[in-house]
C-alpha cells in the first residue's frame, strides 16, 4: 500500500527504535521523510541512505527537541527542503526511574523538556506548515495508565501528552488537522532493553520474559514495526475521522 504518496513527514527521534521503524514504514507508504536526530548523526544518515536506496525521498535533520528554537528550525528546514509538511510524528523521548525523595528540579526539567514541552512545541511549529488534511501523532506510553514503581516523573510527562492531544483536537480540527497519540507498551528497542528491569517491582522474582508472559494478553513485547503500523494508519486518510484520542498499543497489557 502507498497511502502516503506525495506527503511529507517529520519524524522526531527517528535514528533508532520506534522512530526508525516509523520512518521506514511511512517511506514505504510513499511519504518523503525528514529523519530527525539529536546526537546520533551516523545512525540517522545510515537510515537516510537505506530509505533512498529503496526509492524514497529522505533527509536527516539535527535538532534537540528540548530546545523550542531548534524545533522551529527543524520544521522550517524540513518543509523547505522537502516541499512542504503534511505529517508530524513526535516520537523523541527519554526515560526516568527514581524514588520520590531522589527527584530533583533538574530531573523534572530534563524529562518534561523533551517528553512534554518538546512535543507541544513540535505541534506548534509543525502546525504553521500544515494545511487541511494534516496529521499529527504524539507519543505517550502505557505508563500513563499503569502504576509502575519509581516511575512517577516519566509517567506524568507522558500523561500530559494525552491531555494535549485531547485538547488540541478541537483547535486544530477547525483547520481540518487531526491530532492523536499512541501509548506503546513494552517494545523491543535498545531503550526498552535498558529500562525493562525497572518495570518489574523489586519484590517480584520475575525475569523479563516471564513478566511479559503473565502481564500481557499476547505474552510478548511488540516489535517496533508493529507500533509503526498503527502510526501509519493514524496519518493516512483511513483515519480521517479520528482525532483527540490516545491509542494503546500494548498487546493487552494488564
Amino acid at each position: 500500500m502507498e497511502r502516503l504518496t506525495g506527503k511529507v513527514a517529520v519524524v522526531t527521534g527517528a535514528s533508532r527504535g520506534i522512530g526508525r521503524a516509523v520512518a521506514i514504514r511511512l517511506a514505504a507508504e510513499g511519504a518523503a521523510v525528514a529523519v530527525n536526530y539529536r546526537a546520533d548523526r551516523g545512525s540517522a544518515e545510515s537510515l537516510v541512505t537505506e530509505l533512498s536506496g529503496r526509492g524514497a525521498r529522505a533527509m536527516a535533520f539535527q535538532a534537540d527537541v528540548s530546545e523550542p528554537d531548534q524545533i522551529g528550525q527543524l520544521m522550517d528546514s524540513a518543509a523547505q527542503a522537502l516541499g512542504g509538511l503534511d505529517i508530524l510524528v513526535s516520537n523523541a523521548g527519554i526515560e526516568h526511574f527514581g524514588p520520590l525523595e531522589d527527584i530533583t528540579p533538574a530531573d523534572f526539567d530534563r524529562v518534561f523538556a523533551t517528553n512534554t514541552r518538546g512535543q507541544l512545541f513540535a505541534v506548534q511549529h509543525a502546525a504553521r506548515h500544515l494545511g487541511p488534511g494534516g496529521r499529527i501523532v504524539l507519543t505517550s506510553s502505557i505508563s500513563a495508565h499503569k502504576s509502575v514503581f519509581h516511575h512517577t516523573l516519566y509517567a506524568a510527562s507522558k500523561a500530559a501528552v494525552e491531555a494535549m492531544a485531547l485538547n488540541l483536537a478541537a483547535e486544530l480540527g477547525q483547520r481540518q488537522i487531526t491530532i492523536n497519540a499512541i501509548a506503546p507498551g513494552g517494545t523491543n528497542t535498545d531503550m526498552s532493553a535498558k529500562a525493562t528491569p525497572h518495570y518489574i517491582h523489586p519484590d517480584l522474582p520475575l525475569d523479563r520474559d516471564t513478566a511479559v508472559k503473565v502481564m500481557s494478553a499476547l505474552g510478548r513485547f511488540a516489535e517496533p514495526d508493529e507500533i509503526a503500523a498503527t502510526v501509519a494508519f493514524l496519518v493516512s486518510d483511513d483515519a480521517d475521522y479520528i482525532t483527540g484520542r490516545t491509542i494503546p498499543i500494548d498487546g493487552g497489557w494488564f
